[in-house]
């Protein structure tokens, strides 16, 4: 087991594996062995935020507000443009749920923060953890592939089948039928199924495969100023639903918030952040607390040359991959040109329900990470979009603002 610091348990069944999650805090020298922090609290803590509702904000030219309780209000950190615009893309296709959220790699500060619900009472997508991790969780697997297992985004296997499902005949390796080989690198990119469950089998365990997610923060709520859903994490002892729950298979749940953080820390060479939105609290137009504090570390989740894997994998998924479309016109010229994104894909649905889930994690660029970001959109019947174009327009729009040569906004 990783040597953390501090570890809490989540839970325990009879028959089902449960993460336990490192929740330390403080200064990390990223030198330093894994799991091994220094000290230093950041920034005292806000006043109460009694009253925060991040869905009722009041857009400025230049900042961002949200009312609080006893006439006080909290300014944000988000840029006003790109929230702007991640809104008006969850408005403009209407989707019956979506969520954005956008974070900078370095500093945790959250820079967009878009819930949109078509039809109902207004509930803030971002923080619940209803929506299946799908193929995201693949990312897990490959930081556990890596770290555990030895392997590198190079490695190769041959398979066949598990396009859509896994059957327990595809596990097992067929020379006779096993007609294509990928690399891990494009099996990430291309969100090939059994290839990432075949490597778990033969590679790592459940157990291992758990305590990855909990590194990740699967099994406790993002520490947050606001309440949000623990991401699950339940991996069956089976075989086959091992292989499966590997492959993104059910078994794991994630929220936009806790996808952004995954996809921070991955960016940030393996530290875990704390996500920040809250910068001042004021009384009128004079402030009782600002957030002048140091960026606040979570964890060391991954090791620094594992995280690297896993951005070489990750830019697959948009250079080739099941991203290659929503990043690139009809004639294959990418929407950000001169920039180049990290990401993985995801999508299952619950067909006795009518919902079916697509996501984005990702960050850009991804040589030199400036941005992590997570969309999740749930479509009904009528498809509106998918979550890699909502994630790609939103991308455009932050590039764009910052006068990236070739990059217009959507």
């Amino acid at each position: 087991m990783r040597p953390w610091s501090r570890w809490v348990g989540v839970g325990a069944a009879a028959g089902i594996i449960f993460a336990l999650v490192p929740v330390v805090q403080g200064r990390i020298n990223l030198d330093a062995p894994l799991g091994r922090l220094e000290g230093g609290a950041g920034a005292a803590a806000p006043p109460k935020l009694d009253g925060l509702d991040l869905l009722r904000q009041e857009m400025r030219p230049r900042r961002v507000l949200t009312p609080l309780a006893g006439g006080r209000h909290a300014e944000l950190t988000l840029d006003p443009d790109l929230q702007r615009a991640a809104s008006a893309q969850l408005r403009r296709y209407r989707v019956p749920e979506g969520g954005v959220v956008v974070m900078e790699v370095k500093t945790g500060r959250v820079l967009a923060y878009a819930s949109f619900v078509a039809n109902g009472a207004p509930f803030d997508v971002n923080v619940r953890a209803e929506a299946p991790a799908a193929s995201v969780f693949k990312v897990v697997t490959g930081a556990t592939l890596v770290e555990d297992g030895g392997l590198t985004a190079e490695t190769e296997q041959c398979y066949h089948g598990g396009k859509s499902r896994i059957d327990a005949g595809e596990l097992e390796d067929d020379p006779r039928r096993d007609r294509w080989c990928a690399t891990l690198a494009m099996a990430m990119g291309r969100s090939l199924n059994v290839v990432m469950a075949r490597l778990a089998l033969k590679h790592i365990t459940p157990e291992q495969l758990t305590a990855m997610g909990g590194a990740f923060g699967f099994g406790a709520p993002v520490p947050f100023v606001v309440p949000n859903e623990a991401p699950a994490i339940a991996i069956p002892p089976d075989r086959v639903e091992y292989a499966r729950s590997a492959a993104g298979f059910w078994h794991t749940s994630l929220s936009p918030l806790a996808a952004a953080s995954l996809a921070q820390t991955v960016a940030n060479r393996g530290v875990a952040l704390e996500p920040r939105i809250v910068q001042g609290v004021f009384e009128g137009e004079e402030a009782i607390w600002t957030d002048a504090g140091p960026p606040r570390v979570l964890r060391r989740a991954i090791k620094e040359a594992t995280a690297a894997e896993l951005t070489e994998m990750m830019k697959e998924t948009v250079a080739n991959g099941s991203a290659y479309k929503s990043f690139h016109d009809a004639q294959g010229r990418p929407y950000l040109p001169g920039v180049e994104v990290a990401g993985k894909t995801g999508s299952l649905s619950r067909e006795e329900l009518n919902r079916h889930y697509t996501w984005f994690v990702g960050f850009a660029p991804a040589r030199q990470p400036e941005i992590a970001i997570a969309t999740l959109v749930v479509n009904t019947a009528e498809w509106r979009i998918k979550a890699p174009g909502l994630a790609c327009n939103v991308l455009r729009a932050y590039f764009a603002a910052r006068g990236t040569p070739g990059v217009t906004a959507p």
